[in-house]
């Protein structure tokens, strides 16, 4: 009999293996919050996922994978969410919409620790950095199967790129700030200055 998980396209093996990342990556993340990035070790964050220290490197090779798979997973969120939106916005409304959907399911408390682990460990920022790269493709690619004309790739592909620059700013305000205004309020302020520039 199929479990539950085949449903989807998703086999026995493939969700335990992914329920297994999901817990090294939430005990990892719990950890680095109580205890500091730096002061959190490999097998702190393996035995607190219920692993040996050697069946953690199977899904991670470092510390910092745990939090730059954070920062990857965005660019999957953002791209589900946008296929959510009605179809008769425009791109990058559709992609604001999106993206106040997506923040609106993370705690405002958790983006601004999160935000600090990240800063904590250089490599992690810089790899951040790069991230944003496959925002973009993601963003695109969703943006592309839903307005398939060839004649729009390169206008999808700005509209993507500029995106991605909003959000930024905005994520980069609201922990600035300290998390004072509301993610969705920033978001929507950097959409509307970059759609006021348009």
């Amino acid at each position: 009999m199929a479990d539950s998980g085949s449903a989807q396209g998703e086999g026995l093996r493939q969700r335990k293996r992914r329920e297994t990342l999901e817990r090294i990556r939430d005990r990892g993340i719990r950890l680095f919050i109580e205890k500091g990035y730096a002061a959190t070790t490999l097998e702190e964050i393996a035995a607190a996922a219920g692993i040996s220290r050697r069946t953690f490197f199977y899904y991670f090779k470092s510390k910092d994978e745990i939090l730059l798979s954070l920062q990857a997973d965005v660019g999957a969120l953002l791209a589900d969410a946008l296929r959510r939106v009605p179809a008769d916005r425009r791109p990058l409304d559709a992609i604001r919409d999106a993206a106040v959907s997506v923040c609106a399911s993370i705690p405002e408390g958790d983006m601004i620790a999160l935000d600090r682990l990240m800063r904590e460990s250089e490599a992690v920022q810089a790899r951040k950095q790069a991230s944003y790269v496959e925002q973009e493709k993601a963003l695109f690619a969703a943006l592309s199967e839903r307005w398939p004309d060839p004649a729009r790739q390169t206008g999808l592909r700005l509209v993507a790129m500029l995106a991605i620059g909003a959000m930024r700013l905005a994520s980069e305000t609201f922990n600035r700030e300290g998390g004072k205004r509301p993610m969705a309020e920033l978001l929507n302020e950097a959409f509307d200055a970059l759609d006021g520039e348009m």
